[in-house]
């Protein structure tokens, strides 16, 4: 089953290069993948009549344990047949349907395909989570089909349409999936049925996965997407929403029929809803002038009768809805292919406009009447098999069966009454309307259509055998009987009665109608109508809170976002303290000390006025949350939040000098105050949220055991670092690719042109003779506005802090440091020879490209990961190596230091990258707008 599964995804890849090759002839061999499907199912046959499923499963996610379980029974067998017959003779329609030269062919032949094995995974899958991933798939994949003509406005709102509500539809259902897996310890459906919880609890899941089964079947309140859908290509229609598509929630509901059917909830909605949806769709379908749209209704129409016969939940009414399905699918797909014929010939699907077709094109018409007849439920067609099944199962029942057997005559009628109208407005002659004169009609382009209306015949006559094949799915439904079997006569039985009155009331429904009037009553309410007002309400209420909300505003932006965590989670924390615990404020006064200069930091620098004050304010505010981790005994964090703070405020400075000294005058002295208030209130309840959290813990932390860990695992005594780049080396990973990727952001905001980028283009005397005046940096660069002191300094101190950088970074593994650390120290050294000489000191200290610098600490990070994989190891998987070297003795190393090497890299590029984009690019732009104001152009520096 899952080698069927790949091989339509494969075929769905090399769809496009098919079609390119040969055309619309790729689609006869595209029909092959489909057509192995049933003939796989076919030879499976044996094996499903004696009640034995096929089994397959494969390992997916063993840490979860997910597997791919794949159980096809009874039920399932018959979706394959449908899903893979169906798809093929649709697909070979389609070689006829489409032209030759239409572009989208490959892309259709691509999509359809994959829908395809989409479903087919869905029929088989036995665990839910797998189930839920193929119906997703369905539901992008129709999407696509739907909209196949992205030109055509009705054919996107209509794809649009179509996606959300059987999307919403399907996050529900997941969220009824987990809550059985949950209660049962397993995603498998043949577990979860003999292992159901009970009361509420089991009410709740079912009615979040009835959600998901009537939107997706087109189900009362979701029955308008289903009609908009026909926007589709008519093999499209004849595919998904008769054989497959929409019989992805019939499948559903018939799969959980055995275990949940006597539930009150579950019959309460399908048989409510499945009544109301035979009344709507078949009254509406009487209304259509458009042959295809006809069909669609009367689709909804049939969608609810299965579900009424499917959720009644007896053995009887399982059988009848299993052969429904099985009857449904072979006539409503060959009447969609018969209105593709219709309109490729004549150029038209009104009904109004079509006048003798019949006496034109008799073999059409014959393929049409034996499917009509079918759906009408006149013998000796599989229709009436199952129609007269369902009526027989609901006499035999109480009250509520009763009185739904009375809506499903009345159903019945309506739809004899509506397929006499889909024949008479195709074939029939019309006085008032000219004769059609159709075209020639291809025998191919018939043949798919003319196959699906004999299997009706041949089915229906063969009804007997199909009755042993269902049996299996039906004797798993509690009855007290010998129960119900497929016939196609059973002598003169109260259910023929019933049947014949249905025909009768149909055939005088439709010749009043007829006699009357054309046009029947619009109903008082209307789903799409409904779901139009409902998606216009939501886009003015985004209007409306966007413009309210959306102002252009950072300071409005944060504090909503504060405001929100001050009351939702400040509440939940105001609920949740445990009180009854021991409250300890400090350990020592120095802690208390050190908080009191973080708290009275962070209230000054809210009031400040001057940008640079509100900055050293903040950064006083991150030297105490240092001074505290010191204090706790955390050296490695302090000295990370240490490098951090300083690194920030040297951005911090080289932002601010394109910016105002103070703040603007605004916010007005209420709105200060209030903006105060709010930071006091979020750092309570921060505080709170770190207090609840370390209080609320009912398990031992993981973390106990990083010391021992530390030395067994990564060889090393600092447990900060080890479990950086041997514990947790993946979140490092990902890590450090979000600070590339962060990097090339500010790259690729500041820089404008390539001249920032230009290395060379800041170095005074490039392509000229430098200046003989004495150098204290080594670009030779200097100016009256740079400190002399600071470039002695610096030029004395450079070199010193990169060895200290690099001491950092191979002494981290057992002391304090790491390539973190490490990196920051290397940068801060850069930004310090920034500082001293300017953007050419800094190109002059580091001549390379940052990028460059990123791009090597990524290498050899990823890299130290797969030299471990080749070694025999596991992805970032480490080895200690002890060894004796001459004068340096004994050596300890670990391979796990590459890694730290890769970042201290990364980090060194970011801080280059930013030094060179708020520092270098910066001191461009001003050095340009001095040129503006002074178009000479002379430099103070050429006159000395």
């Amino acid at each position: 089953m899952l080698v069927l599964v790949a091989v339509h995804a494969l075929a769905a890849v090399i769809a496009p290069v098919l079609v390119r090759l040969v055309g619309r002839r790729a689609l006869y061999l595209l029909a092959a993948v489909p057509a192995a499907a049933l003939v796989w199912a076919l030879t499976r046959t044996g094996q499903v009549r004696s009640g034995r499923p096929v089994v397959e499963t494969v390992t997916w996610v063993p840490q979860l344990g997910l597997d791919l379980a794949l159980r096809m029974g009874t039920l399932s067998w018959l979706l394959v047949l449908l899903v893979g017959g169906v798809g093929a003779l649709v697909l070979i329609y389609s070689a006829r349907y489409f032209h030759s030269d239409d572009p989208s062919l490959g892309r259709f032949a691509a999509v359809f395909v994959a829908f395809a094995g989409a479903m087919l995974g869905l029929v088989v899958s036995d665990d839910l989570l797998l189930l839920y991933v193929f119906w997703e798939l369905t539901t992008v994949f129709s999407y696509l089909l739907i909209g196949s003509d992205p030109t055509k406005r009705a054919s996107r709102r209509a794809a649009m349409q179509a996606l959300l509500v059987t999307t919403l539809g399907g996050l529900a259902m997941l969220a009824g999936f987990v809550m059985l897996g949950q209660h049962a310890g397993s995603y498998r459906w043949s577990e979860i049925a003999g292992n159901l919880p009970e009361g509420g609890y089991l009410t709740t899941a079912l009615v979040l996965v009835l959600l998901g089964v009537t939107s997706k079947s087109a189900i009362f309140p979701f029955s308008f997407w289903l009609p908009r859908a026909m926007a589709a290509p008519t093999p499209v229609s004849a595919y998904l929403h008769a054989a497959a598509m929409v019989k992805a929630g019939v499948f559903l509901a018939a799969l959980m029929g055995p275990a949940v059917g006597q539930a009150t909830v579950w019959r309460a909605i399908l048989l409510g809803g499945g009544l109301i949806t035979l009344f709507l769709g078949g009254w509406t379908a009487l209304r259509q002038v458009d042959l295809k749209l006809l069909l669609a209704y009367g689709t909804v129409s049939q969608l609810g009768l299965l579900m009424v016969i499917l959720g009644a939940g007896t053995r009887d009414t399982a059988l009848a809805g299993a052969a429904m399905l099985l009857a449904h699918a072979l006539f409503k797909a060959t009447l969609f292919l018969v209105v593709g014929v219709v309109d490729h010939v004549t150029g038209t699907r009104d009904l109004r406009e079509l006048s003798g077709l019949g006496r034109r094109a008799p073999v059409l018409a014959a393929v049409a009447g034996l499917a009509a007849a079918s759906m009408a439920g006149l013998p000796p067609l599989f229709g009436f098999v199952a129609k007269e099944a369902a009526l027989e199962a609901f006499l035999h029942g109480g009250p509520v069966e009763l009185l739904v057997l009375a809506g499903v005559v009345a159903g019945s009628a309506l739809t004899v009454a509506y397929t006499l109208r889909f024949l008479w407005g195709a074939f029939a002659a019309k006085p008032d309307v000219p004769e059609t004169r159709p075209e020639r009609i291809e025998p191919a382009f018939l043949g798919p259509a003319a196959v699906l209306a004999l299997a009706g015949l041949v089915v229906g006559i063969a009804a007997p055998a199909v009755d042993r094949v269902l049996a299996p799915y039906a004797d798993q439904f509690p009855t007290a009987d010998p129960g119900y079997h497929l016939a196609l006569w059973h002598g003169l039985t109260p259910a023929l009665g019933l049947s014949a009155l249905a025909v009768t009331g149909g055939v005088g429904l439709f010749l009043l109608l007829q006699r009357r009037r054309p046009y029947l009553a619009r109903l008082p309410f209307d789903g799409a109508t409904g779901y139009d007002r409902l998606a216009g309400a939501v886009d003015r209420a985004a209007v409306e809170l966007t413009g309210a909300t959306q102002r252009g505003s950072l300071p409005f932006y944060l504090g909503v976002i504060l405001l929100v965590l001050v009351i939702l989670p400040g509440g939940a924390v105001l609920a949740g303290i445990p009180w009854a615990q021991r409250f300890q404020l400090w350990d020592t006064p120095l802690q208390a000390a050190a908080g009191a200069v973080v708290v009275v930091a962070a209230l000054v620098a809210a009031r400040a006025r001057r940008r640079l004050t509100a900055m050293i304010l903040v950064g006083v505010t991150g030297y105490g949350t240092a001074l505290l981790f010191i204090l706790h005994g955390a050296p490695d964090l302090a000295l990370t939040q240490f490098l951090v703070e300083t690194v920030t405020i040297v951005m911090f400075v080289l932002v601010l000098r394109r910016l105002p000294r103070r703040f603007s005058a605004r916010p007005i002295r209420a709105t200060r105050q209030f903006r105060v208030a709010l930071g006091v209130a979020v750092g309570v309840v921060t505080a709170g949220m770190a207090y609840v959290a370390a209080g609320s813990r009912v398990a031992t932390p993981i973390s106990v055991d990083f010391p021992d860990e530390a030395v067994s695992y990564g060889g090393g005594k600092n447990v900060v670092n080890v479990t950086l780049v041997d514990i947790r080396a993946w979140d490092t990973m990902g890590e450090i690719a979000v600070l590339v990727v962060a990097a090339t952001g500010v790259a690729s905001l500041i820089f404008r042109g390539t001249r920032a980028l230009d290395l060379r283009s800041g170095i005074p005397g490039a392509g000229r003779q430098q200046s003989s005046r004495p150098r204290w940096l080594t670009s030779g660069a200097t100016s009256r506005q740079q400190s002399v002191i600071l470039q002695v300094v610096t030029r004395l101190l450079f070199h010193a802090i990169l060895l200290f950088s690099i001491y950092l970074l191979f002494s981290g593994h057992n002391a304090p440091g790491g390539g973190f650390a490490a990196g920051l120290v290397a940068g801060l050294g850069l930004a310090v020879r920034y500082l001293a000489g300017g953007r050419t000191e800094l190109n002059g200290a580091a001549p390379v490209d940052a990028g460059f610098v990123l791009g090597a600490g990524l290498f050899v990070a990823v890299g130290t990961g797969v030299a471990a994989m080749l070694l025999g190891g596991e992805f970032l998987q480490s080895a200690t190596l002890d060894f004796h070297l001459p004068l340096l003795g004994h050596v300890h190393f670990v391979t796990s230091v590459f890694f730290d090497v890769g970042v201290y890299l990364i980090v060194v590029g970011l801080v280059l990258d930013i030094l060179r984009s708020l520092g270098a690019e910066m001191d461009r732009q001003e050095e340009d707008d001095e040129q503006e104001t002074d178009p000479a152009g002379v430099r103070e520096e050429e006159l000395v």
